[in-house]
């Protein structure tokens, strides 16, 4: 008889266990020779060398299809401890697998665009009409980044500029007041990252969500930001984000330069920087349009309306 530690890392053992233990037992089940006890995140086994070895190695699949998919359930746990390769759903602009298997991919020709020039430059200016996806596909990018080991860290940032309000005015500390202009980059990572390991990578610094201010001085390497919003930067701002850009670093600048926000629109930073850089290589752009929202259909007739008689209004 041996006795062996497990240690799961990088997922949330839970993920594993299941509620009330409901996945443990099943994985149990498989291997009943074996005598399994759970405590936190370690594993002790107690049995036969080549039984042992046998349900390690496809536990080890069972946490990495866990880290990977964010998602586990008895059909899962079925096809891995029959020796059977797991079944995903497979499609050709998927970006990355969100939360309980959600499939996050680029839906639309833009979105697409988007994906493929990430892959040829570390800098991308993506602007287009809300609802467009452009954020929400340089978020899924990004994780992937993450989860690939390709980089470090995840940074999301946003120039803290109201739209009809006073940051002054509204209750709290700084946290308080900026997190209203955050909860869009928040709701867009909660869809792709488990809650738990998500509060763990904003306490350990892997993801990091601040307003543009925050930026100043640092240098940024082995690290994938996104500056959302853009448009509502000034030219001095928007040059002092670029210019963090370090070692092994992805940028991308999302915008819309219909909702510009300053006191004067002509002193938008993103306006001037896209004219700036059009001929730099090495820097992509991209501009998406009506024909890219995604939410609800009513947007896109909404952003057309706008569009079509602002001259008038």
């Amino acid at each position: 008889m041996t006795e062996k530690l497990i240690e799961i890392n990088g997922i949330e053992p839970i993920d594993i266990y299941g509620a009330n233990n409901v996945f443990l037992n099943h994985i149990s089940s498989k291997h009943p020779k074996l005598k399994i006890v759970a405590r936190g995140n370690t594993l002790k086994m107690s049995g036969t060398v080549k039984e042992i070895e046998v349900f390690e190695n496809r536990l080890i699949v069972l946490v990495n299809y866990v880290e990977n998919y964010g998602t586990l359930n008895h059909s899962i746990i079925e096809q891995i401890f029959s020796d059977k390769e797991p079944i995903v759903d497979s499609d050709d602009n998927l970006i990355v697998h969100g939360n309980s298997g959600r499939i996050i991919k680029a839906r639309t020709v833009n979105q697409q665009r988007l994906v493929e020039l990430y892959e040829k430059n570390d800098l991308l200016f993506a602007t287009g009409p809300a609802g467009s996806g452009k954020t929400y596909t340089a978020i899924a990018l990004a994780v992937r980044a993450l989860k690939n080991r390709e980089i470090r860290k995840i940074i999301l940032t946003r120039p803290a500029v109201e739209a009809g309000e006073r940051l002054g005015f509204l209750p709290g500390d700084m946290k308080e007041k900026l997190d209203p202009y955050l909860q869009p980059l928040y709701d867009a990572l909660n869809d792709m990252i488990p809650q738990k390991k998500l509060q763990s990578y904003m306490e350990d610094g892997t993801v990091q969500i601040a307003p543009l201010a925050y930026m100043r001085g640092r240098t940024l390497d082995n690290a994938f930001v996104i500056l959302d919003e853009a448009q509502n930067t000034t030219l001095s701002q928007i040059k002092m984000f670029l210019t963090r850009m370090g070692n092994n670093a992805k940028f991308i600048v999302t915008g819309d330069i219909t909702q510009i926000d300053l006191p004067r629109p002509s002193d938008s930073g993103l306006l001037k920087a896209v004219k700036l850089l059009k001929t730099v290589r090495g820097i992509a752009f991209i501009e998406f349009n009506v024909d890219d929202i995604v939410r609800h259909p009513l947007v896109k007739h909404i952003v057309e309306a706008f569009e079509g008689n602002s001259a008038n209004l």
